[in-house]
Formats: C-alpha cells, structure tokens, sequence
C-alpha cells in the first residue's frame, strides 16, 4: 500500500497565517499530475513553526482537499510520547491513511528509548505508521535492528522513510526488516533506494515537479529502469538547487517564482540570499519551469 510517490507537501503562508485557499490548489494540483499521496506537516510543511490548533488544522484540511483520491499521511512526530500520541490519533479520528513519526530530537534517545516512543505510539492508534529516519534533523539513527524489532512487535510500523543518505544501512534495513516498504527520504537516491528494494519516495521535488517524480517511480516499478535512470539525471540539477539551502526555503521560494504559492516562511526561516535565488532561477529556467 505503500509504493509510489509522495509528496511532502509545503504549508503555504499569507500574512502570517496558513493559507488554506492556497493549500487545497496545491493538493489539486498534486492530484492531477498522479501523485500517490502527500504528507503533510512534515520538515517540508514546516510542522514545527505551527500551533497545535494549526497542526490540527492543516491535517483536516489535507483529508478534506484529497476527499480520499489521494492518500494522506500525516506528520505526527515529536519529541515529546505523549505529544506525539495525541496528534497521532487526531490523525486517524479525522481519516489520515497513517502517519509519518520523525524520530525525538533534541532529547537524543538511546535505542531502547526510541524503541519504547514508537512501541507505545503505534500501539495508541491502527492506522499504519511510517517511521523517519533523519539523522541530520534530529541527532539520533534509528538503528536497522531497532527497527526490526519494532516491525516485529508493531504489526502497523509497516514502513520506514529513510533519509540517512546510507545506502549500506538501508540495506541492512531490509536486510533484517525484508516486508518493510522502504521510502526514499532524499530525492537525489530515489532510484539508488529502490533498486536495493525500495517503493518509493516522499519527495520534495514533487511540490514543484509533481508529474515527473510520479513518472520517475512509476516507471521504475513497470520495469523499465532506463527510463527511470533518465530521469534521475534528467532531475538531478533541479533536485540539487532545492537543497542550496535549508529546506524547505529554495522550495517555497521556487513555488513562489512560478506562481504556485506564496514564498512566505516563518522564522526561523528566512528569505533565501540573492546569489542564491539567481542560481535557483537559473535552475528553474534550464528546466523551462519558468522564463
């Protein structure tokens, strides 16, 4: 039930609140290019600058815009069991398809301490659980054999996004985990992870490019790896210009240049650099996204 492409889709903002006009044009827009889903308040959505009145919001909003066409799996993470849990069951209650948990950041727990967060949050609600591994966001790696145990004792963690960038320890992920549906975390390995056996991908890229990376994973799971390395390469400049910066400022100042959305953020993030709006400009003209 997993496989496909997903997009984490942005928050858009106007004057300081969520722009929900604005969000159900963006799910739309996702739905007509074939996406298999989005996930919303996620790094991408910006979930830790919302309130949890807003949290609450954006997921409802998600469910009402895909009216079940398109999969929603709720961002419900936090560094906080009990926080986690209620956002995590305000999910299921309003009919996310499941739920994406970020690791616990900042507190840095051991194995065992992230065994017990998951354990104790999949075992609060039914729905599947994606668990997102991303070192570099949270200063703790959910170890390959931590997640074993935790498909083995959670029959809802069904699958991992995986953005180490370590294809040796999605390996051994699937390794000792061989039904997890493993989800790229990072667009430029999309094809590397699922040729290892992954399913696809939550993507970034598709806020802007929705079409292409649903074409990309699709084609790779028909067979035909030719066309899906194609469009790796074909993908790779644009893909690498939406990480000059932290994310998810080049991708929203990227909707922003081609009318999609507002390019407004909430600090702590800010406005890109003028050096480096011109090299995502180029980036954005090279494709023929924009003039």
């Amino acid at each position: 039930m997993f496989s496909g492409s997903y997009t984490a889709i942005v928050t858009p903002f106007k004057n300081g609140k969520v722009d929900f006009d604005t969000f159900g044009k963006l799910i739309e827009l996702q739905y007509e290019a074939g996406i298999t889903g989005i996930v919303p308040c996620g790094t991408t959505g910006e979930s830790a600058t919302l309130s949890h009145k807003e949290h609450d919001e954006v997921i409802e909003s998600a469910v009402k815009f895909s009216n079940g066409r398109i999969k929603v799996f709720a961002g419900t993470g936090s560094n906080s069991t009990v926080e986690a849990i209620r956002l995590s069951k305000h999910a299921e209650e309003v009919g996310c398809d499941g739920v994406l948990l970020v690791s616990p950041y900042y507190n840095k727990p051991t194995q065992q301490g992230l065994y017990l967060h998951y354990k104790e949050i999949a075992n609060s609600i039914k729905i599947p659980v994606i668990l997102y591994n991303i070192q570099g966001r949270t200063s703790v790696n959910i170890e390959p054999k931590t997640i074993a145990r935790l498909t083995k004792d959670c029959k809802n963690i069904m699958s991992v996004k995986e953005a180490s960038g370590s294809l040796d320890q999605m390996s051994q992920i699937k390794l000792l985990s061989p039904d997890i549906y493993l989800l790229s975390g990072d667009d430029t390995l999309t094809v590397p992870v699922m040729s290892i056996g992954g399913c696809g991908v939550i993507s970034v890229l598709s806020n802007i490019l929705p079409k292409e990376v649903a074409e990309l994973v699709n084609s790779f799971l028909k067979g035909d790896l030719k066309k899906a390395i194609q469009m790796h390469y074909k993908l790779l400049p644009l893909v690498k210009a939406m990480f000059i910066e932290t994310n998810p400022i080049p991708v929203k100042t990227a909707m922003e240049m081609m009318g999609l959305c507002s390019g407004e953020l909430r600090l702590p993030m800010c406005e890109m650099t003028n050096e480096n709006k011109e090299i995502l400009r180029k980036a954005l003209q090279n494709y023929g996204l924009i003039k």
